[in-house]
């Protein structure tokens, strides 16, 4: 497990919020898994950028991972190896969140997320929307 706990920033969360209400999903850890997920799409590592854990929006990680937990957290680990960042627990929990919340960014900075539908349509784009 890479967390046991993960508690996000309050601007993720409103961010969340506003995505939730165009996507109509209510669940916090589906919205981040489409998040995770599209970081890791992008070819460059994340911004080292403190993200303070400063809401009320918290969830143990086989809640974010539900039955593919596993799958998250290789996909983590193999991303980390091929940034050459390495696998200590420390570097695994930080690039999490460090993806985690720059997905949470680039979902909510795009207009192009008006419907569920759009995210299934960004699921299978090549571009990457990565405006922050």
């Amino acid at each position: 497990m890479i967390v046991k706990q993960i508690r996000l920033s309050n601007r993720a969360k409103e961010q969340l919020i506003r995505l939730k209400s165009k996507t109509g999903i209510q669940q916090w850890n589906v919205l981040c898994r489409w998040a995770l997920c599209l970081s890791l799409k992008e070819p460059t590592p994340p911004p080292d950028v403190e993200h303070p854990a400063d809401s009320n929006v918290e969830m143990t990680w086989q809640v974010f991972g539900g039955e593919y937990q596993d799958i998250y957290e290789a996909l983590i680990i193999e991303r980390c190896i091929s940034d050459g960042l390495g696998t200590s627990p420390d570097i695994l929990a930080k690039q999490f969140r460090l993806h985690l919340h720059r997905g949470i960014s680039y979902l909510a900075a795009t207009n192009f997320i008006k419907n569920i539908g759009d995210l299934l349509k960004l699921s299978s784009s090549d571009e990457t929307q990565s405006e922050e």
